[in-house]
């Protein structure tokens, strides 16, 4: 499964809000990269050949990396700052 929506929440202890949250829509960004799919799959396997690497074995690990990112959070603390995100 591809991520559908990232969320990033932001919180300061001395804001008066203690921070906002931002839900960014990945599925929108699925539009322009199917339709730079033949440009992209080109630069892929010329690297790839450039590389001496498999492309076919690339685009799988690419792949099986972006599909396990669902379910990924990544929480930062510095100092009165953190921040969270939050891929579903």
């Amino acid at each position: 499964m591809t991520p559908n929506i990232a969320i990033v929440q932001v919180t300061n202890r001395e804001w008066r809000w203690h921070g906002f949250k931002l839900w960014i829509p990945l599925f929108l960004l699925w539009i322009p990269a199917i339709l730079l799919s033949p440009v992209i799959l080109l630069v892929i396997f010329g690297l790839c050949i450039a590389g001496r690497l498999d492309p076919f074995r690339a685009m799988q690990i690419f792949w099986d990396v972006l599909c396990s990112l669902p379910g990924t959070h990544v929480h930062v603390r510095a100092d009165q700052n953190t921040v969270l995100v939050r891929i579903l």
